[in-house]
This record gives C-alpha cells, sequence and structure tokens, in this order.
C-alpha cells in the first residue's frame, strides 16, 4: 500500500442507523431534521462519519446517542453502500445498520447541535431523506422483513406480552401484505415460541384476548 497515492485519500465511512418502532401495530422508523451542510433542513436517518480511532458498530451507536439520545440496543449490521457520488463533499462509504426499540421506552432527543427535530414516521410516509438515505431504508426495510421471519427480533418489544391480533397486525405491516389469520395463527401457535401467561387484555377496543409471551425456553426461528 502506497500511502502516497492520491487514490488512498480523501475517502471517509458514515454509519448509518435504520431504528424501527412498532406503534399500535404500524411500523414507524425514526428521522431527524438536518442543521449542517449538505442537505441542511432535509430529513435523515440516524447517522454520522465514523472516527478513525472508532470501530464500526461504537461509531453507529456514537451517532444514535448522540443525535437521538438512543443507547444500549442491538444494532444489526445490514449493507453497505458504495456509490462513487452518493456525497457532495468526497468519497463515503456507508454501513447500514437495523435496530428496534419500544416507542414507549425511549426518550428521543428532539433538538442537538447538528439536528432540529427528530419524529417517528411511518413507511408509508417517508420524505425524500438526505443523501441515499432513501435507498438505505428500502434495502433496511427489506431486511427487516426478512428478520421477523427468522429471528426473535420483535422478542424485546413485548417484555410484558402480546395478543395475537396485535402481533398479527405487526407481520401485515412489516410484511406489507395480508396474512390470512386462522393460517397465521395457528402457525404461531404451533411454533412454540409462545406462551399463554392467562391473561387478557383489550386490543383496539375489541373484546378481551388471551395474552402470549415469548417464550424464553425455546431457540428457534417463529417461522
Amino acid at each position: 500500500m502506497e500511502l502516497k497515492n492520491p487514490l488512498y485519500q480523501n475517502i471517509g465511512i458514515h454509519v448509518i442507523n435504520t431504528i424501527f418502532t412498532i406503534d399500535k401495530g404500524q411500523v414507524k422508523v425514526l428521522l431527524i431534521k438536518r442543521t449542517n451542510e449538505p442537505y441542511k433542513g432535509m430529513w435523515s436517518l440516524v447517522g454520522g462519519t465514523m472516527y478513525n480511532n472508532e470501530k464500526l458498530i461504537d461509531a453507529a451507536a456514537r451517532e444514535l446517542k448522540e443525535k437521538a439520545n438512543i443507547e444500549n440496543i442491538k444494532l444489526i449490521k445490514s449493507e453497505i453502500f458504495d456509490d462513487l457520488k452518493r456525497s457532495p463533499l468526497l468519497r463515503m462509504i456507508a454501513v447500514s445498520y437495523i435496530g428496534m426499540v419500544d416507542i414507549d421506552k425511549v426518550n428521543v432527543m428532539k433538538k442537538t447541535t447538528k439536528t432540529s427535530d427528530a419524529e417517528w414516521f411511518s413507511l408509508d410516509n417517508i420524505p425524500t431523506l438526505a443523501y441515499d438515505h432513501n435507498e438505505i431504508l428500502t434495502s433496511s426495510t427489506e431486511k427487516l422483513k426478512d428478520l421477523i421471519l427468522t429471528s426473535d427480533i420483535l422478542k424485546t418489544l413485548y417484555p410484558k406480552g402480546f395478543t395475537i391480533p396485535e402481533i398479527h397486525k405487526v407481520f401485515e405491516s412489516v410484511l406489507d401484505k395480508k396474512l390470512d389469520r386462522r393460517n397465521f395463527r395457528k402457525k404461531l401457535l404451533s411454533s412454540g415460541l409462545i406462551v399463554d401467561t392467562n391473561k387478557t387484555i383489550n386490543f383496539e377496543g375489541r373484546k378481551p384476548a388471551k395474552l402470549y409471551k415469548f417464550n424464553a425456553k425455546k431457540d428457534k426461528k417463529l417461522f
């Protein structure tokens, strides 16, 4: 490696966090509004530039804390974005991460020195984002669809339990498709991943429904 070679210089790394939540059965993503150029005044995913003394995951966690006041959550590495012109300042490669939080357990910071607002947006109401963040969000949403089918990523969102109609609505929202209620219920109950808490709760004003919890003793995929 020739350090003086100009082709090795003027390149950086962005770490971009796509943070999802479930709000009343609807999937939402956290966006922040930028106060700095480039793309001043535009919404973006939560991220920034990695320092040269950090690991990728540490940079992602730092940016999430600094710009949204969210910390101590599991971040899953998703994709790499390396378009030559994705940043107007210099060559920047983006590494994206996915995380999920309980909307009732986070206190998102509205303003920072680099942001003027922060809001949860439903996936069908996403504005034009800074950089290539619309592309990153699309990629992360597809990754989330895979994760809810092959992992227990939803487990931390329901520490007190959930109803089957509630989790059914979440799956339909994430997958963006209708799922037969009877087949979904049958498959979920037969998976061994959920257990009956012997409690009931009202969901969306309907008659009481059984409350379930994820089975901590099971180490299987949901589907």
